[in-house]
């Protein structure tokens, strides 16, 4: 187990805090959350390659840091594997010699015998003569895992392994590395931005924003259930306002959201004192249709007008005005067999139950 409460400052006057238990049983902890968040700063802490200003760092009742003691182990003496963003791969030296560049202490016939180990653990041994510069982005990021590894870590630092790669290459090497995190029989703590990487490789979620944490828990439920509204932002719910409560029956709620109206499933029944809630639908949750349909189960039906279509990855992103914004998610051939521009007349339908809401205290 790993303890870290944790207080960074800085000269420009921000700060990272947080207090997090690194349970091995929990394969891979992610920290998610956007750019300037604190994750990599926490995890430069961890690995002992940022100074804490407050607080203690504790591994297995070993003390790595501890400002009221003055203990400060240098990264040297923690048994961390640490994967920077860049890869930081050496360009004047083989593959085998980045590798073995972290074991340079031991005699050469045993950094010979591990380097040999990992990279058929890895599978680069085909790559051992080469040079950084002759690897494609995914080989390059086995071979900077293979140099964390070499060393033997009991733990694995992962500072947005796959930031560095295009779209396709990204989507085959994130399940290389999520095989690979789980073949490996220690744990890993992955900072990531990027809500696809955490949901794929995270076992436990650490979401942060502005130097704090805000949530933690398994990926799956704090993507279904944020308990606040950056959380909800940050997991790619797209709709995100303000609403007040205007009726509560039947367990179910009408809010005022903007100049809109829209049902939600309550879910403080017991609570009829909570009346202001965040808003947050998922934009996969919300379909557009030109008329009002019959038959659809849906609560919600909101005559709007498109204001914005721009390409998101292999959707595109369409913003309604319903009285407020709502984000709904098409494909191409919906939108040109819809003939949807800017201005076009249209419903925005979705379940009751496909709002989550979040009480503003």
């Amino acid at each position: 187990m790993l303890t870290a409460d944790i207080l960074r400052t800085f000269k420009s006057g921000s700060s990272v805090r947080a207090s997090l238990k690194i349970d091995p049983a929990s394969r891979v902890t992610v920290l998610f959350g956007p750019s300037g968040a604190g994750k990599t700063t926490i995890l430069r802490c961890i690995a002992g390659l940022e100074p804490l200003n407050e607080g203690r760092i504790v591994y297995k009742e070993r003390v790595w840091a501890d400002v009221s003691q003055g203990i400060h182990l240098p990264p040297q003496q923690r048994p961390v594997g640490f994967l920077f963003q860049d890869y930081a791969l050496f360009p004047h030296l083989s593959v085998r010699q980045n590798i073995a560049y972290g074991i340079h202490q031991l005699p050469e016939q045993e950094r010979t015998r591990r380097v040999q180990e990992i990279a058929a653990s890895i599978q680069v041994e085909a790559l051992l003569d080469r040079r950084p510069s002759e690897l494609s982005g995914g080989e390059q990021q086995r071979v900077a895992l293979a140099r964390s590894l070499v060393r033997r870590p009991e733990i694995l630092l992962l500072d947005e392994p796959l930031s560095a790669l295009d779209g396709p290459t990204r989507d085959r090497v994130r399940g290389e590395l999520s095989r690979m995190l789980r073949t490996l029989q220690i744990p890993a703590v992955l900072v990531t931005h990027d809500w696809i990487d955490a949901l794929g490789l995270g076992d436990r979620l650490v979401v942060m924003s502005r130097g704090s944490v805000l949530q933690t828990g398994a990926p799956a439920e704090v993507f279904a259930r944020p308990e606040h509204a950056e959380v909800a932002a940050a997991v790619g719910m797209e709709t995100v306002a303000s609403g007040v409560v205007k009726e509560r029956r039947d367990g179910s709620l009408t809010l005022q959201v903007g100049r809109a109206e829209l049902i939600a499933v309550d879910p403080h029944p017991q609570d009829s004192g909570q009346s202001e809630y965040f808003v947050c639908i998922r934009g996969e949750n919300i379909t557009l249709e030109t008329g009002r349909a019959n038959q659809s189960s849906a609560r919600n039906h909101l005559r709007g007008v498109v204001k914005e279509i721009s390409p998101a990855g292999m959707l595109w992103k369409v913003i309604v005005d319903v009285g407020t914004d709502v984000v709904a998610f098409l494909t191409r051939q919906a939108i040109e067999d819809m003939g949807l521009t800017p201005g076009s007349e249209v419903y925005a339908v979705f379940k009751a139950s496909a709002v989550h809401l979040i009480a503003r205290s």
